[in-house]
This record gives C-alpha cells, sequence and structure tokens, in this order.
C-alpha cells in the first residue's frame, strides 16, 4: 500500500502548500465585500458559515464521479492514481478556486458570463448554451444513477423512483438555498466522507494488496487497451477525482454564499483535494476487492456487474451491515444533491443570460419548469450513452474555464504560466477524445492525438503572442 498512502500524504501536501501559492497568485482582497454581502436578496444570495459552504460545495462537485469514475479508471491499473493525484493538484483545484473567486469578483456571476468576459462574446453565447446542456446531462445522470442503486437495495421500480427523485429536484432547485441545501446538505456532505474514511481504514486494516506503481505496473492494464488507451480515456473516464468543469458550475451557486475571500482556498481548493483522496480511495478500493486490476475487469464485463453493483457489494462486504448503510446512503444522497444543484445552476445560468430576476417565485417557475421537461426526456435515453457524452462535455468546459482563468490572470499582469499548462495539456485531452471515440469522429488514433497536440500549441501560442489579451484587458 506505499503507492497508495503516498499518494494521500501527496494530495494532503497539495493543498497547504500548491494551495497556498494559487491563492497568493491570485493575491485574495480580505477588506473586499463579497456578492453574498452586497446582492443579499434571500434566495441564491446569502451568507452562510464556512463549514456548511465546505460540506455544500464538497457534496456539489462530488456526486457519483469520484467513485462512478474512479471504479472505471481503476481498469486501467495503478496509472490511476497518477492522474488523480497530479490532475486534483495542479488543474482540478486551480480550476474549481478560480471558477469560485472569479465569480465572487464578479458579483457571483455564473460561469458562461465570466467567460465571456475573457474569451469574447462568441464563446460567452456559446458556454450559454453549452454549460446548460451539460448541466441538464448531469442532472439525467444523476437521476438514473441514484435511482439504479435505489433498484437494487429496494426493489421498487426504477421508473417510480426517477420521479420521486425528480419532484424532490423539482423543490429544491427554486427553495431559498439556505432554506433546503443549507440545512440537510452538510449532513450528507459527512457520511459521504465517513463512508470514505470507513473504506480507508478497512483497507489498512482488513488485508487487501493493493497493486503498486512500480515500471512493470505503468502500463495500461485495461482488457482492452487498443480500444482504451490511457491518453486520452483514462483522463475523460476520472473526471470528478481529477478535473471536472460540472464544478465550474457549481462553485458560483457557494460564490454567492462566502462572505470574505479569504474563504476560497478552503471551499473550493479544499473541497476539491477531498474529493481526490475520496476518488484515490475508490480507485484503491476497486483495484484491491476483487484480487486485482484483471480481476476488476472480468467482474465488471458480466452482465449487471455496473458501477451500482460494485458500490454496492463493495460497502456491504467491507464495511458491514451498519457501515454498508450509511455508504449507500453517501453514495446515493451524493449524486441527487448533486443532481438539484446541477438544475439550480441551469436555472440561475439562464436567469443571468437573459437578465431574469429570480428573487420572484412565478419567474423562477418560467425558467425552470422547461429544464425539466427535456430532462425527463433524456432519461429515455441508454445511461451509457448520456454518461459518455456527458464526460467529453465536462472536460470541454472544464478546458474553457481554464483558457478563461488564464487570460484573466495575464490582464492583471499575473504570472499565469501554472494555469496555461494545464489548459493545454485539457486542450490535446478533449481534442484527441472527440476526434478518436466511438461517439465523436473515430478517426485514427495517431492522426487524433497529432492533431489534439497541434490544436493545444496552437493555443498555447495564441495566448502567448496575441494582442487581442491586451484588448480584452482593456475592455474589462
Amino acid at each position: 500500500m506505499i503507492t497508495f498512502l503516498i499518494c494521500i500524504a501527496v494530495l494532503i501536501a497539495g493543498y497547504f502548500i500548491y494551495g497556498t501559492y494559487v491563492e497568493r497568485k491570485f493575491g485574495i482582497d480580505v477588506n473586499r465585500k463579497t456578492p453574498a454581502i452586497t446582492k443579499q436578496d434571500g434566495v441564491d444570495y446569502v451568507p452562510l458559515k464556512l463549514r456548511k459552504i465546505f460540506l455544500i460545495q464538497f457534496l456539489n462537485i462530488a456526486g457519483l464521479g469520484p467513485i462512478f469514475g474512479a471504479i472505471a479508471g481503476a481498469l486501467w491499473g495503478p496509472v490511476a492514481f497518477i492522474w488523480i493525484v497530479f490532475g486534483c493538484i495542479f488543474a482540478g483545484s486551480v480550476h474549481d478556486y478560480f471558477s469560485g473567486m472569479l465569480s465572487i469578483r464578479h458579483d457571483g456571476e455564473s460561469i458562461p458570463e465570466i467567460v465571456g468576459k475573457y474569451l469574447g462574446n462568441g464563446v460567452k453565447h456559446f458556454m450559454r448554451v453549452f454549460a446548460v446542456v451539460l448541466l441538464i446531462l448531469v442532472g439525467v445522470v444523476f437521476v438514473k444513477g441514484p435511482a439504479t442503486i435505489l433498484q437494487e437495495l429496494t426493489g421498487i421500480n426504477a421508473s417510480i423512483l426517477v420521479v420521486i427523485i425528480f419532484v424532490y429536484y423539482l423543490l429544491a432547485t427554486m427553495i431559498p438555498i439556505d432554506k433546503l441545501i443549507g440545512k440537510i446538505y452538510p449532513i450528507f456532505g459527512l457520511s459521504l466522507l465517513i463512508m470514505a474514511v470507513g473504506l480507508f481504514i478497512a483497507l489498512l486494516t482488513q488485508g487487501y494488496t493493493i497493486p503498486e506503481l512500480t515500471p512493470e505496473n505503468l502500463i495500461n492494464m485495461h482488457s482492452s487497451p487498443d480500444k482504451y488507451p490511457i491518453f486520452p480515456m483514462l483522463f475523460i473516464t476520472i473526471a470528478c477525482g481529477a478535473i471536472s468543469g460540472f464544478h465550474a458550475t457549481q462553485s458560483p451557486l457557494m460564490a454567492r454564499c462566502i462572505s470574505n475571500e479569504s474563504h476560497g482556498k478552503k471551499i473550493f481548493f479544499g473541497a476539491m483535494i477531498t474529493e481526490g483522496i475520496v476518488a484515490l480511495i475508490w480507485a484503491a478500493v476497486a483495484m484491491a476487492f476483487f484480487g486485482g486490476v484483471r480481476e476488476l475487469g472480468e467482474t465488471m464485463a458480466q452482465e449487471g456487474h455496473n458501477a451500482a453493483w460494485v458500490v454496492n457489494i463493495i460497502c456491504n462486504t467491507m464495511l458491514g451491515k451498519i457501515g454498508g448503510i450509511l455508504a449507500i446512503f453517501g453514495v446515493v444522497a451524493a449524486p441527487i444533491t448533486s443532481g438539484d444543484t446541477a438544475f439550480r445552476s441551469a436555472r440561475l445560468t439562464i436567469a443571468d443570460s437573459f437578465n431574469i430576476n429570480q428573487s420572484n417565485l412565478v419567474k423562477r417557475l418560467m425558467v425552470t419548469i422547461p429544464i425539466f421537461i427535456i430532462a425527463i426526456g433524456l432519461t429515455q435515453i441508454n445511461f451509457a450513452i448520456i454518461w459518455r457524452y456527458f464526460g467529453w462535455s465536462n472536460q470541454m468546459l472544464a478546458t474553457v474555464v481554464l483558457w478563461a482563468a488564464a487570460v484573466y490572470m495575464k490582464t492583471q499582469g499575473k504570472k499565469s504560466g501554472f494555469i496555461l499548462i494545464p489548459a493545454m495539456f485539457m486542450t490535446a485531452v478533449v481534442t484527441t477524445y472527440i476526434l478518436v471515440a466511438p461517439e465523436g469522429f473515430k478517426l485514427n488514433y495517431r492522426l487524433s492525438y497529432s492533431i489534439g497536440i497541434t490544436v493545444s500549441i496552437l493555443l498555447g501560442m495564441w495566448f502567448l503572442f496575441s494582442k487581442s489579451i491586451s484588448k480584452i484587458k482593456e475592455e474589462n
């Protein structure tokens, strides 16, 4: 377990060392009034306590991602640990911190509006549509995922459970944030953390063997390596535990509740590091529980043995009856509570785009109901198909946000290389993926990654030498 324990330690150190570095480069102002104070409306702009915001942010960004994604990512073997650790510290946490802090600096605006300020109106209009589509996909994913788990636990028909979850989503999307989310989310977030800690202790005490990251294991251990190359497939599969664009849609929700900029590192950077630890634990558990990476692949290849089944069997075996119930509660609560905030974010993104005041219940309904009609229709599509498109869309959004953050730092006359590097890397990932993937253009692999790397380099050159960024500085 040496690799696993070192990875945990590196993630924790990443928060204190690199988190402080990023915060210093951004340049917080503890005396600056935040939108929670200046725009308080009793619905979305509501000051909340630091510990509450942290647990809500963690629960919002977690969902099924660091669990299902980590289990699927474990099929590649210990190389998944590298992406979770370095992706989380140098890409995901930076992405989450800037998406939250830029929202604070721009009066709590949604991410498409912020991106538009630094990447242009064309990108803003594209992102308005793209972000809403992604959020609806997230909501649908986080309806069908927990419904599947609950069906296996209770035997209740999945269609009935989907309806019940949607009714809850409708309520949570419109109710003032401190009335429902602010009260129950910290409890759910805590249960998810307790579940992860329980699995961590079980790994240490129950005699499991986690594959080490040795030279001979630094390979693609997937059962179909030619079909699923590490680059770019692993970097799309493990998203929420490393970097996820969905987080950029959630951070503005909490940016509207933070009362001091000094809380940003703890909430945005800290919640992402915590999620990385959860993903690391689940990846390690998945590799160890069935006897190894190959055995995990063989087990998941059997009919009915999907990620939800894996979660159920692992929790009940490793944590016992009480621990299993608590763990499943956390795994079900996490996606449901990410789903409702996804729909809430979609409502706010649309409202920001059309300047629709959301303090009025009727106007909130006007925006919300069409969103749910579309989402209900999407539940009829195969879950696996939705998940694949969600995965690419998710990382595409993260890439755009990183570029916007890099441009922001450059317009402020500050160092931006620490954002530019992950932005270029993710550009290569998402470009290569959509060119080579079955749901994309199905091009030759070598051609696809060559184009992906070329696009990344060209954008990097634009960033370094373009005069248009100076123009953006003047406009903002």
